[in-house]
C-alpha cells in the first residue's frame, strides 16, 4: 500500500507510480460496512488471527520485548498497547516507522496504537503511567472531585489532541469501576463511590475523547472493567492470585453497571473485561474474560453492545520482561483448562481482541481444530477493522512530528490542566491562612522549596516557623515483588509512630495538611490537630500553596465518603456504597450533609 499523506485543506497525496514522488489524487470511498466486509473477505484466517491480538510495545524497542517488524510483519498483529513513551517528536517518528512496516504487509492494514492513562500523576507499570511531555491533570478521581461535566469534557478533548498527535487513537480507559471498597488500590483511577456522578464525568470524558460519534479526529475509548471491578474482595487487587473475587454480599451488581450504561449511551467504541471473578451473583463464576454470561448474557444481549470487546491485559499467557521479572497469567477461574482450551473460551465468551497476546497461533489452532467457528473469528475482525476505518487509520495513519512538539504541552493545555488540578482541591477542615507572603516563615515537606520561597521565607525547623506546610500520600501496606509495589493495598491507618510525629507537629506551629487522596485514609486523628485539612488528587505544589493562603477557591468535592475508622471499613460491604458507619466526611464535603 502506497504511503498516503493529507494537506491541511484537506488534499491527499499519494506516491501513484511508487517512484516517491507525492500526487494529488481523488478517492472516493465506499461506505465503511462495505469496505469491512470487502477487506475481511480477502484475509486469511492467520491475518484475522493477528488482528485478534493486542501486543504490548516499548516505542523504540529493545531487547526486552519482540521488534516491531517481527510483531507486525510476521505475526500479523497490527495493535498494540504501549508502556514507556519518548518525546513527542520520537514518538510520532515511530508511529511513522510502524505504519510503513504495516503498509508494506500483503493487506497494509494500519497500526493502531493504544495506552493506558497518561495526563496524570501516578506511575504504575499495568495501569497508568506520568506523562512526561504530556500536559498534566489530576487523576480521574480528581475530575470526578470537580463535578463539573463540561469542563471534564474539554479537558478529555485536550487530552485525545495530544495523544491524536504522536499517533494514538485507542485510550485503555476511562475506569467505570466504582470505589465502593475503600481499601481499593485503584481508587485514583476511578470516578468515585456515587453511581449517578461516576455516570456523568464518565459520559464527559467519553464525549472529550471521541466527539459526538467516533470518527478522524476522535480517540477511541476503551471503557474497563466490565462488568465493574470496585468490589473487590477485601480490597485486593485482580491482578494477584489473592485478589481474584469481586463479591456482592449486598446483592448490589445492577448498582455497579450504571456507569456502563451512561457509555453505552454516549456510544464508548471499546470496552474491557475485568480480571475478576465475580461472586454472590447469576452470572458464572469465572474471570469475566471467559465469562460468557457477562460478555454475552450481559454485555451483548442485554445492553446491545457491538464494539469491540478486548480482553485486560495478559490473561492467557502471562507476561515476561527477560532478566526481570515473570508473571503469570491472570487465567482466574479456568487454570485447570489447557491454553488452547482458554483462548476458545474466550473467543466464545465474546472477546474480540486478546489484550497483551501476540500468540495468533491459538486462534488459528482452534478454528482448525473445530472447537470455534471461522465465522465467530470473522465477527471480531468486523469490529476491530471498522474502528480502524472509522478512525481514519486506513486513509492517513501517519502523524507529523513537528506537529506533535506543538500540540503536546502545548501551554493552553498545560493551563487546562492546571486549572483541572485546582478545581480538583477539596478543603476538609479549617480556613484560608491570612499570613501575608514573604513575611510568613515557612517550614514545608514533600514541597520545591524554591516554589514556597515565593510564598514565605522557608525555615528548616518547625519551631522558627509561623506556618508548615506539609503533603503526604494516604498511607497503605508496602507489598513486595515488582509489580505489586505499585499497588496501594492494605490498611488505611497511617503508621502509629507517623501519626505520633505529625500531631507533634501541629502542636508545635499551626500546620496545612494536605493528603493525596489515590485511595481512601482514615484521618480521624489529623482532622482533630491540623489547622487547616485539604485533599488533592494530583496537583502542583503551587496550587496546594495558593489553596492554604485562599489566593484560589477550594470547589472541589469529596468523590466518595472517608471512613472514621479501620474497624467501619472492615465491617463495610464491598459492593455497597456509602456503607462505612458514620464516615468522617462523607461524599460531596464540604457541601454534602454531616
Amino acid at each position: 500500500m502506497p504511503r498516503t499523506l493529507r494537506h491541511h485543506d484537506g488534499t491527499r497525496f499519494r506516491d501513484l507510480n511508487h517512484n516517491g514522488t507525492m500526487e494529488p489524487y481523488e478517492d472516493p470511498r465506499l461506505p465503511i460496512d462495505e469496505r469491512v466486509t470487502d477487506l475481511v473477505g480477502r484475509m486469511t484466517l492467520e491475518e484475522k488471527a493477528g488482528l485478534m491480538c493486542c501486543g504490548r510495545m516499548i516505542p523504540g524497542g529493545g531487547a526486552r520485548v519482540p521488534s516491531g517488524a517481527e510483531l507486525i510483519t510476521e505475526r500479523g498483529i497490527n495493535t498494540f498497547g504501549l508502556t514507556a513513551m519518548p518525546s513527542p517528536v520520537e514518538m510520532a517518528r515511530w508511529n511513522n516507522h510502524v505504519q510503513d512496516l504495516a503498509a508494506a504487509t500483503r493487506l497494509g492494514i494500519p497500526v493502531t496504537l493504544a495506552s493506558d492513562p497518561r495526563h496524570g500523576f501516578t506511575e504504575n507499570p499495568a495501569t497508568a503511567f506520568t506523562g512526561g511531555a504530556f500536559s498534566r491533570g489530576p487523576e480521574p478521581i480528581g475530575l470526578a472531585a470537580t463535578d463539573d461535566p463540561a469542563l471534564v469534557e474539554a479537558y478529555a478533548a485536550a487530552m485525545a489532541a495530544e495523544l491524536r498527535a504522536v499517533g494514538v487513537r485507542v485510550a485503555i480507559h476511562p475506569m467505570a469501576d466504582l470505589a465502593t471498597e475503600p481499601r481499593k488500590p485503584r481508587t485514583s483511577g476511578t470516578f468515585g463511590e456515587d453511581a449517578d456522578r461516576a455516570a456523568r464525568i464518565l459520559a464527559a470524558y467519553i464525549r472529550g475523547m471521541q466527539g459526538e460519534r467516533l470518527g478522524t479526529d476522535s480517540v477511541a475509548c476503551m471503557t474497563k472493567h466490565f462488568p465493574g471491578g470496585g468490589p473487590q474482595e477485601g480490597g485486593e487487587d485482580p491482578h494477584f492470585a489473592y485478589g481474584t473475587r469481586t463479591v456482592y454480599p449486598g446483592g448490589n451488581l445492577e448498582y455497579h453497571l450504571r456507569p456502563f450504561e451512561a457509555a453505552f449511551e454516549v456510544g464508548t467504541a471499546q470496552v474491557m473485561t475485568c480480571y475478576s471473578i465475580p461472586v454472590g451473583t447469576a452470572l458464572a463464576e469465572v474471570g469475566s474474560s471467559f465469562n460468557r454470561d457477562v460478555l454475552t448474557g450481559l454485555l451483548r444481549d442485554r445492553y446491545g453492545f457491538d464494539g469491540v470487546v478486548c480482553s485486560d491485559f495478559n490473561v492467557l499467557t502471562g507476561m515476561e520482561i527477560p532478566g526481570v521479572v515473570t508473571l503469570p497469567p491472570r487465567n482466574w477461574g479456568v487454570e485447570h483448562l489447557s491454553l488452547a482450551e482458554q483462548a476458545a473460551m474466550m473467543v466464545h465468551a465474546g472477546v474480540d481482541q486478546f489484550g497483551g497476546e501476540t500468540r495468533a497461533d491459538l486462534i488459528v489452532d482452534a478454528v482448525r481444530s473445530g472447537a470455534v467457528e471461522e465465522t465467530r473469528i470473522d465477527a471480531s475482525a468486523r469490529r476491530i477493522l471498522r474502528d480502524k476505518f472509522r478512525l481514519g487509520l486506513f486513509d492517513d495513519p501517519y502523524v507529523d512530528p513537528e506537529v506533535a512538539e506543538q500540540v503536546v504541552g502545548h501551554p493552553t493545555r498545560t493551563g487546562l490542566g492546571r486549572r483541572v488540578q485546582q478545581r480538583s482541591l477539596v478543603r476538609l477542615t479549617g480556613e484560608p491562612f491570612a499570613a501575608t507572603p514573604p513575611r510568613c516563615r515557612l517550614y514545608v515537606e514533600n514541597i520545591d522549596p524554591e516554589v514556597a520561597a515565593r510564598y514565605g521565607t522557608v525555615v528548616e525547623r518547625p519551631e522558627d516557623a509561623d506556618l508548615a506546610v506539609i503533603r503526604i500520600d494516604a498511607p497503605y501496606e508496602p507489598r513486595e515483588g515488582l509489580l505489586e509495589r505499585h499497588f496501594h493495598a492494605g490498611s488505611l491507618d497511617f503508621p502509629a509512630g507517623e501519626v505520633e510525629r505529625l500531631r507533634k507537629l501541629c502542636a508545635t506551629v499551626p500546620t496545612a495538611v494536605d493528603v493525596f487522596l489515590d485511595r481512601a485514609a482514615i484521618l480521624t486523628e489529623l482532622a482533630g490537630c491540623a489547622a487547616t485539612l485539604l485533599a488533592d488528587f494530583g496537583a502542583d505544589d503551587d496550587l496546594v500553596l495558593d489553596a492554604v493562603f485562599g489566593n484560589n477557591p477550594t470547589p472541589g468535592t469529596l468523590p466518595f465518603d472517608l471512613p472514621s475508622s479501620m474497624r467501619a471499613v472492615e465491617d463495610s460491604r464491598e459492593d455497597v456504597p456509602f456503607d462505612t458507619r458514620e464516615p468522617l466526611f462523607r461524599c460531596g464535603h464540604p457541601h454534602a450533609p454531616r
